[in-house]
């Protein structure tokens, strides 16, 4: 027989949403259809805490639409189903024609059913014990483990048709792209700051990404590597816009003029103002950083008081409480840990100090900072902001 094939996808705390609920789930809708275009024509709509993903010809892509469903923050889970007709004779057929090439191989299952509609005649333990008669009638070698399967197979008897299917794979959970406002993110191009940005996608926050670079003293390739992060880190957080300035007469002016173990805690100062300067430009209401709490010297408790104190927006760490460690295993899910680890350059090591302050007082650092004129090299290191990529979208081979 003919199988008819959807994805389900899942949603997990937008359920709780209330009265705003359709507004988190049409965010969810319209990233999905923007992400399906690579991938073929598809019909995608929500029902029933259900969002369904529907091949409107054979051409379609199901393989490249499912990955990309699952790299969709607000979605928790998603599967694979055959849809058939709401009845128990079609939902048994289906189940022995689509069933065993999923199992195929599986040692252990069991069946899990529900019936959003009431008025079906059999209840779902029935439905369980049909499906699973139909699985050990097909599949060679399966038994029936109902405390850990391999795979769990699903029948959901919905107010049109039936949903079966083996077996289902994590989203990427969160809350959809773009619904809780827009951040800034200080974008290096190390481990943490990609991570900190996903992290804070995945709340909904709209990221924007701001680099600083010092060239000549750091190189083009390194500008290419940030470049290359944030178009992996789109794989998770849709679009980001990147703007790039330069440090360059900033860091010859610190290093000229002031203290050398003042060096990193006044050049995160200049970066924490420029980053507001941009904010308020993009109309973002946060900045973002990947800082950790004591992992180098301006992240230390005391140097972070410092250089929050110079700005009024709230700056958000998601990773302050993780250690590298945690950390890299996060790159790697979100899949920038490869190029984070390339060895060019950033700013950040232009001029490093021998011993770096890690436990500063205010009152030292404006003593240091009025040694260089401040407003002057703000405005011109904000004047050399350029757009690198206005907009940068997923690549889908």
């Amino acid at each position: 027989m003919e199988i008819r094939e959807v994805i389900l996808c899942k949603y997990g705390e937008i359920i709780l949403k209330g009265a705003n609920r359709q507004t988190f789930e049409s965010s969810l809708v319209k990233e999905l259809r923007r992400r399906a275009s690579p991938f073929g024509i598809f019909k995608i709509y929500y029902l029933q805490s259900t969002l369904y993903i529907e091949p409107k010809n054979d051409e379609c892509d199901m393989d490249g639409m499912y990955e990309t469903a699952k790299k969709v923050f607000g979605i928790v889970a998603v599967n694979r189903a055959a849809v058939c007709e709401k009845s128990m004779e079609a939902i048994v057929a289906t189940a022995r024609a689509y069933l065993p090439a999923k199992l195929a191989g599986k040692k252990t299952f069991k069946v899990d059913a529900k019936r959003s509609d009431k008025r079906f005649p059999l209840t779902s333990p029935q439905i369980c014990q049909e499906i699973g008669g139909v699985v050990l009638s097909t599949v060679r070698g399966i038994k029936v483990d109902v405390h850990n399967p391999e795979v769990t197979v699903g029948v959901e008897v919905r107010d049109e048709y039936a949903f079966i299917r083996a077996g289902q794979e994590a989203g990427a959970g969160g809350l959809p792209p773009r619904s809780a406002g827009r951040g800034l993110l200080l974008l290096s191009g190390g481990i943490d700051s990609p991570v900190a940005g996903c992290m804070m996608a995945k709340r909904g926050l709209e990221i924007e990404a701001l680099h600083f670079e010092s060239f000549p003293y750091t190189s083009e390739r390194a500008r290419e590597k940030v470049m290359t992060l944030a178009q992996e880190m789109t794989e998770f957080c849709s679009r980001i816009h990147v703007h790039v300035i330069s440090l360059t007469h900033v860091q010859e002016e610190l290093r000229d003029r002031c203290e050398e173990d003042y060096f990193t805690i006044l050049l995160r100062i200049f970066m924490m103002k420029l980053a507001e300067r941009v904010a308020a430009e993009y109309k973002c209401d946060c900045l973002v950083t990947g800082e950790s709490l004591g992992q180098v010297a301006s992240q230390t408790l005391k140097a972070i008081r410092v250089t929050d104190s110079v700005v009024d927006l709230p700056v958000f760490r998601p990773c302050i409480g993780m250690d590298k460690s945690e950390i890299v295993i996060e790159a790697r899910k979100y899949g920038t840990f490869d190029t984070s680890i390339l060895p060019f350059e950033d700013c950040c090591t232009v001029f490093t100090p021998r011993h770096p302050k890690t436990q500063p007082r205010m009152e030292a650092v404006q003593e240091e900072l009025r040694k260089v004129d401040f407003e002057g090299l703000l405005d011109e290191a904000y004047a050399t902001m350029q757009t690198e990529t206005k907009l940068v979208y997923p690549e889908y081979r």
